[in-house]
């Protein structure tokens, strides 16, 4: 018998895992319904990448949230659920259609009070927040080419012993290609050197297989 290609056994095991440890959410479920509906492209966090995010935040008991890069709001619902009641996440989109989506899945899923859609270039948006209270975890995950600018700005914002998680980092397996000129894997090379080169950093990359296909996330704590 033929072996299954990997991307169809790659969704049978996600299929699995998320059937089995993830319960069916109406908001989430929503919340990718009515992207689609808007015609905004599928390229949430997949579904257990979404819950590690909320884990994540969980664990480190964060308080303030700033994510890089909104969408649908789809990542933005799991890391907010993370927050206490008094807690705050702070999502930056440059696109009005997308941070018009988000707000309205935000506001189904009851998180309307505690996550907050800024509009405008991420760039822009974030050295007024360098005025307010660190934050304990940034999730980056939009323009690739930027996101050298995107963690020099995290490692600004957020605490010692905080935490910054970079998406999309492997590109299929193009970010190993030194001689690649696709600008969305120089801006992950010039990040892995950016933060290589950081010394209050400390970092790891993962590579994921699963339904999103060949990828990887970078995990970067800011030392204490």
């Amino acid at each position: 018998m033929a072996s299954p290609d990997p991307q169809t056994l790659w969704d049978a095991v996600d299929g699995y895992f998320n059937a089995a440890l993830i319960p069916r959410d109406p908001a989430l479920d929503g919340a990718l319904e009515r992207s689609r509906a808007a015609g905004l492209p599928p390229i949430a966090v997949a579904e257990n990448q979404g819950r590690l995010l909320n884990l994540l935040a969980g664990l480190i008991g964060a308080r303030r949230i700033l994510e890089i890069g909104t969408l649908g709001g789809y990542s933005a619902i799991w890391l907010a659920r993370a927050l206490p009641a008094e807690g705050r996440l702070i999502s930056l989109e440059i696109d009005p259609k997308p941070a018009e989506v988000a707000r309205a899945n935000l506001a189904a899923a009851g998180l309307a009070d505690r996550a907050e859609v800024r509009l405008g270039r991420a760039i822009d948006l974030l050295p007024p927040l360098a005025g307010g209270a660190p934050f304990d975890l940034a999730f980056i995950d939009a323009d690739k080419p930027s996101n050298p600018d995107y963690f020099a700005w995290a490692m600004t914002l957020v605490r010692p012993g905080g935490l910054i998680i970079v998406d999309n980092v492997v590109r299929r397996g193009a970010v190993a290609d030194a001689a690649s000129r696709d600008p969305n894997v120089l801006g992950v090379r010039r990040l892995v050197e950016r933060v290589a080169a950081e010394p209050r950093a400390e970092a790891l990359a993962l590579q994921t297989v699963g339904d999103k296909g060949h990828d990887g996330l970078m995990f970067i704590r800011v030392k204490a």
